[in-house]
């Protein structure tokens, strides 16, 4: 008995999640290209280039599109919510990753001037991500929906 995922919503849910997945793994190595340093926790994180939410998201919708039809209602419903959740990632997101960052640095500030030494934990900063992160995300999810679509017909 053979599985075939090829035009089913096996092969948009494949799509959708190994776009995310491979995404996370490019970050470690742009990570190590921009940095000189190896950071695996980079495959567990948040922000940083590429957008994986947006390779995930982007590659599901171009499934559903290639399989539906672009004139579908469910390419319309996936394309909405992939709009979305890039806006969110490129907006209120990136906005919280610099609020912590300025309140960390006033944190600091403030115990640097104390002399009270008390530990504070720090908030994390790489929250979202730029425009240009979320379109090269994108970007990155439609070649990998058009990979798979191309590799299972």
């Amino acid at each position: 008995m053979t599985l075939n995922i090829f035009n089913t919503g096996y092969e948009a849910i494949l799509s959708g999640v190994l776009a995310a997945f491979l995404a996370q793994v490019v970050k470690v190595f742009v990570h190590l290209i921009v940095r000189r340093k190896l950071n695996f926790k980079m495959l567990t994180t948040t922000g940083g280039m590429p957008s994986s939410h947006s390779a995930g998201v982007l590659a599901l919708s171009t499934s559903i599109g290639l399989i539906d039809g672009f004139s579908s209602t469910a390419f319309a419903v996936a394309l909405g919510f992939s709009i979305v959740i890039m806006y969110d990632a490129a907006g209120l997101r990136r906005a919280a990753g610099k609020t912590a960052a300025t309140l960390n640095r006033l944190v600091k500030d403030i115990f640097e001037h104390s002399n009270e030494v008390k530990p504070y934990e720090t908030l994390k900063e790489l929250l979202g991500h730029t425009p240009f992160e979320v379109f090269c995300g994108a970007l990155f999810g439609i070649v990998i929906a058009l990979s798979i679509h191309l590799l299972l017909s």
